[in-house]
C-alpha cells in the first residue's frame, strides 16, 4: 500500500515522517476560495478538493491512500485563514490576544476511488499579548504563511495558556482523527504501514 500527502505543508509533512510513514507529497492544483461560512464543513470541503485533485491527476491509483488536510482558526464566527500580509497578521493576532478561538483541521481519506471527510476542533486560549509582542512576532516572519496567523510550536508558544483537544490538529494535522478515520471507514491500520 502507498500513501500519498497532497499537502505543501512542511509541518504536515513532519507530522507524518516522525510517526515513521513512508509516503510522497504531491501538491494539490486547487482552487481554495469557497463560500462556505462554517469553519467545519469549510475545511472538510477544501480537503475533500484536494484529495480529489490528486486522485484524479495521478490517474486513478489503486491501492493508494490520499491523505489531505485544511487548517482555519475561528473567532467570533469569523473565519481566520493565512494572512495576506503584515497587517492583516497583526490584526488576527490582537482578535486573538487575551481570548479563546478554535482551530479547525478538516481531513479527506482518498483510496480507491472512496473519499471519507472529517473534522477535529481543539479550543486554544491565549494570554494577552502587548503591541510589541506582536509586532515582534510579526517582524520575525513566522504568521504569514499559516492559519489565524501564529504556530503553536513557534513564537505563539510563549503566549499559549491553555489548549483543549488535539495538540497535532493545531500544528495542522489531527492524527487520531486520521487514524480513526482510516481504520474505521476504510479499514486500514496505520501502524501495519509504520517503519
Amino acid at each position: 500500500m502507498k500513501f500519498i500527502l497532497a499537502s505543501g505543508s512542511p509541518r504536515r509533512n513532519e507530522i507524518l515522517k516522525n510517526l515513521g510513514l513512508r509516503f510522497e507529497v504531491v501538491l494539490p492544483d486547487v482552487d481554495e476560495t469557497s463560500d462556505e461560512r462554517d469553519p467545519r464543513r469549510l475545511t472538510e470541503e477544501l480537503s475533500y478538493r484536494k484529495g480529489v485533485a490528486v486522485y484524479g491527476a495521478l490517474g486513478e491509483p489503486t491501492d493508494t491512500v490520499i491523505i489531505s488536510s485544511d487548517t482555519v482558526v475561528a473567532v467570533d464566527g469569523e473565519i481566520l485563514g493565512k494572512p495576506c500580509d503584515q497587517g492583516n497578521a497583526e490584526r488576527m493576532l490582537r482578535m486573538l490576544s487575551g481570548r479563546s478561538h478554535e482551530v479547525i483541521s478538516g481531513i479527506c481519506l482518498t483510496y480507491n476511488g472512496k473519499s471519507v471527510t472529517a473534522h477535529e476542533v481543539t479550543e486554544v486560549v491565549f494570554d494577552t499579548m502587548s503591541d510589541g509582542d506582536i509586532a515582534t512576532a510579526v517582524t520575525l516572519g513566522e504568521p504569514l504563511d499559516k492559519a489565524g496567523a501564529y504556530a503553536v510550536q513557534g513564537i505563539a508558544s510563549l503566549f499559549i495558556k491553555e489548549l483543549r483537544g488535539d495538540y497535532f490538529n493545531v500544528v495542522g494535522l489531527p492524527v487520531n482523527l486520521l487514524v480513526k478515520t482510516l481504520k474505521n471507514e476504510l479499514g486500514i491500520n496505520i501502524c501495519d504501514h509504520l517503519k
